[in-house]
């Protein structure tokens, strides 16, 4: 017994000083690499693996967004984008005679694809998004009152591409109060929110989770894209396959009743500028999703998805997913299961995260 506890003790002493050596090694790497920008740069020049399929899958994302612009798509990410940008300014105060010289002739180009698109090939373009274009159009024809002669043209061709639809009312409106919920019902919605790993095994109805994406997809996002999908796995083999892929699911994941897999879509944007949207834009979206959820009687945990390139292989074979497609996080989903409990985690004092000005 007592040489069983000499080889432990003598075991975590080469477990502690192996870890302080190994802080040691670092520290010195990131004090010495991380002190500028040029460093910085060398480093990642001989450790060029570490971002390498981001890098990748943002190259390969903007190759694709030109590639798209002429296909047959159910969203045209490129004409979203700028009739929301005419939306915006639709609305400015004070709204302008003449604005969007820069941009609207390219917008009726994309409008006039997207009408050959849906009238040539009914049902493979969303009728919504084709609806909220030639309104918000009409809308700016309408209200642009200035001579011009970019505008004019474009005014001619807008009426000329033919679109068969009727004028909806899509367009910019003052905003409704819809709900008289408040503070302190919402309050007690996000604490009721807990991150739920033992679950009930009983099927999730799709038609709860579909409800709870109508929510989510209400979220802000840059210029109106949604640059994101839900893949969502409800069969148990499938459920087991995609949640053994992350390290966050480890112990529990074989109880989860149905998980989603939130992708980034980079091939939504044309410029680098714009390849951390992906993750912003899904993020929101997905909070409100889970929130929804807890309104509907259903429970969820977010599961971490860390750039590790074995995973990341791992889970592109699994789903079959596109260089651009980047995995933001997992979450899994179902009824607490009554017996199970959950964290207490304590959050950060106000103070602590909070600074005015």
């Amino acid at each position: 017994m007592l040489n069983t506890l000499k080889r432990i003790a003598k075991d975590l002493l080469a477990i502690t000083w192996i870890r302080r050596v190994y802080e040691f090694v670092n520290r010195v790497v990131l004090e010495t690499f991380g002190s500028s920008r040029i460093l910085t740069h060398l480093w990642f020049f001989v450790s060029a693996i570490t971002f390498n399929r981001e890098q990748s899958a943002v190259l390969r994302g903007r190759r694709d967004y030109y590639r798209n612009k002429h296909r047959d798509r159910l969203s045209h990410v490129e004409l979203r984008r700028n009739v929301h940008r005419l939306e915006k300014g639709l609305i400015m105060r004070p709204r302008r005679d003449v604005f969007a010289r820069d941009y609207i002739t390219e917008t009726v180009e994309f409008y006039e694809e997207a009408v050959a698109q849906f009238a040539a090939a009914p049902g493979t373009m969303e009728q919504s998004e084709m609806d909220w274009a030639h309104d918000v159009l009409t809308e700016y024809f309408r209200s642009v009152t200035g001579d011009d002669a970019t505008v004019d043209a474009a005014r001619a061709r807008f009426m000329a591409a033919g679109y068969a639809g009727e004028f909806t009312g899509k367009v910019p409106h003052p905003k409704e109060q819809l709900s008289n919920l408040s503070y302190d019902d919402l309050e007690r919605l996000v604490s009721q929110r807990r991150s739920v790993r033992w679950f009930d095994q009983r099927p999730v109805p799709r038609e709860e989770i579909d409800r709870a994406l109508l929510v989510g997809r209400q979220a802000p996002t840059a210029c109106n894209r949604l640059p994101y999908e839900f893949r969502v796995f409800d069969d148990p083999e499938a459920v087991r396959r995609v949640s053994s892929i992350p390290f966050g699911a480890a112990g529990y994941g074989h109880n989860i009743p149905a998980i989603i897999v939130v992708v980034g879509k980079l091939e939504s944007y044309f410029s680098p500028r714009d390849r951390h949207a992906i993750y912003v834009d899904s993020s929101l979206a997905a909070m409100q999703f889970m929130l929804a959820l807890e309104t509907l009687g259903l429970s969820s945990s977010v599961i971490n998805w860390p750039d590790f390139e074995p995973l990341e292989r791992k889970m592109q074979k699994t789903l079959g997913l596109s260089m651009t497609d980047r995995v933001v996080m997992l979450i899994a989903v179902g009824y607490a299961h009554p017996e199970g409990m959950v964290p207490y985690s304590q959050k950060k004092e106000l103070d602590t995260f909070r600074r005015f000005n």
